[in-house]
């Protein structure tokens, strides 16, 4: 089964080896025919720490690395 990739901004690098990730969708509403836009966040797995709050990056799905960890940076996308 293919593993899922999306882009996001880091909000947080707090964590040691972890990145929180938020991943931004938009859609048109079904009734109101409006563009809605959606947010979510993933905590992902920074083996070296080497990404900084602010940075856009693109995650993959991966095994369970803890808790809450289902994800891993792959690599960055821009600034």
């Amino acid at each position: 089964m293919p593993r899922r990739v999306m882009t996001g901004k880091i909000v947080s690098d707090k964590g040691d080896k972890t990145v929180v990730v938020q991943v931004e969708r938009t859609y048109l509403h079904p009734v109101l025919k409006k563009t809605v836009r959606r947010s979510s966040r993933f905590h992902a797995h920074d083996e070296k720490n080497a990404f900084k709050e602010g940075e856009i990056v693109e995650i993959q799905e991966c095994p369970p690395k803890s808790k809450l960890k289902r994800w891993e940076v792959v690599g960055r996308v821009g600034a």
